[in-house]
């Protein structure tokens, strides 16, 4: 006979992990994803702020957002910082890269570092 005993303790995994600068803010508020004004931006920058703690519950939104930006690149592409610090293109790879990631783990908890 023996006895085995565990420790098993739960510590974080970062599953994803992207950083995009906030020269794109502008361009990311103007990606209206529902009724209510939600905007590409508050997905992005303000998870938290607007009640979303996991990827599932934003999944949707930076779905929604990547087929506008992809749907009218010249109207979006007018907002490209002027210092070349970010793009459209950049934005349009972060947010469809980003909801490819919370596809794949709609149970990872968000966490956003400003």
């Amino acid at each position: 006979m023996s006895l085995d005993v565990d420790l098993i303790m739960m510590q974080p995994v970062s599953v994803y992990s992207r950083n995009i600068t906030h020269n794109l803010n502008e361009m990311a508020s103007q990606v209206v994803v529902d009724e209510n004004n939600l905007t590409l931006y508050d997905i992005l920058w303000q998870p938290e702020e607007n009640g979303f703690t996991h990827a599932r519950m934003i999944v949707d939104y930076l779905d929604k957002g990547w087929n506008i930006l992809m749907s009218d690149p010249e109207f979006f592409k007018q907002f490209d910082p002027e210092n070349d610090w970010g793009s459209y293109e950049g934005l349009c790879d972060f947010v469809y890269t980003y909801r490819n990631a919370c596809w794949a783990n709609m149970d990872a908890e968000l966490e956003v570092s400003k």
